[in-house]
């Protein structure tokens, strides 16, 4: 059913298009599946490459190996940017995390191992995550005497909600599968060894959708967050305009009336 192209990314970055319009981005350095300012430099440019390539419409991220789908940053280069560390490194972090949570396609985390600190903070920036149940998650930065730089800080208390973020970042530890659930932190809970084969059902499914409305949605949604209600509504009705107008539109209205599947472009 996954036919798929793969293509070789020298900074330990996978790409795997498959044949029905999803993309996988796999975070290839095992064992663990670290990120280093090398890999960071190239989530950059490989999400600008996804952002113009029509034949992707949805995008799954996951960790290859079975260890990690991401373990946090590389501690190792950690002496070598402390001097500057938002020029060399937390600056770069936080455009390429941007460029996951600003691409105008539905992203989704795929997370069958654990995820922590920036392997976490990656997730955040997906629009949908998934873990398997004997994954955890966390933000063990506190543990170093930092605190999540490259967008935790933010991005978890609109997701959890401002108590459970500041006692995830406050203690450091990490929370099974089960209560990242239960606080809201991801959608599903699969089997061991199972969020990736699930995230590949729900990217098939969306990438059967409206290029058009998938993009509107998304950055609808987004954009209400940092908005009033009257910019939001606004904004919605921007949006509305341009896809009512659309040509996936008109023949989502034709199938209805002509009682078949509709075929968008």
């Amino acid at each position: 059913m996954f036919q798929a192209k793969e293509k070789q990314m020298s900074q330990k970055i996978r790409l795997e298009k498959l044949a029905n319009k999803v993309a996988i981005v796999y975070l290839d350095n095992p064992p663990l599946n670290i990120l280093t300012l090398e890999m960071t430099q190239r989530l950059i440019s490989l999400f600008s490459e996804i952002e113009d390539d029509d034949q992707i419409r949805a995008v799954i991220i996951t960790g290859a190996g079975e260890k990690a789908f991401c373990a946090g940053a590389d501690i190792n280069e950690f002496v070598d940017v402390r001097d500057k560390v938002v020029e060399k490194k937390l600056g770069k972090e936080n455009e390429a995390l941007l460029k996951i949570e600003k691409l105008s396609k539905p992203v989704i985390a795929a997370m069958d191992a654990v995820a922590l600190g920036g392997g976490c903070e990656m997730a955040l920036a997906c629009d949908i995550r998934i873990v398997a149940e004997d994954a955890k998650m966390g933000l063990p930065e506190i543990k170093l005497g930092v605190f999540p730089g490259s967008g935790g800080l933010y991005r978890l208390p609109k997701i959890v909600g401002i108590s459970h973020a500041l006692e995830m970042m406050y203690t450091g530890d990490s929370i099974t599968a089960r209560e990242a659930y239960r606080i809201g932190l991801v959608n599903h809970v699969t089997e061991p060894k199972q969020a990736l084969i699930f995230a590949k059902k729900i990217a098939e499914k969306i990438a059967q959708q409206p290029k058009q409305a998938l993009a509107a949605i998304k950055a609808g949604v987004r954009k209400s967050m940092e908005i009033t209600q009257a910019e939001a509504i606004q904004y919605n009705l921007e949006l509305s305009d341009e896809v009512f107008k659309s040509s996936d539109c008109e023949e989502g209205i034709k199938a209805f009336f002509e009682k078949r599947k509709p075929q968008f472009e």
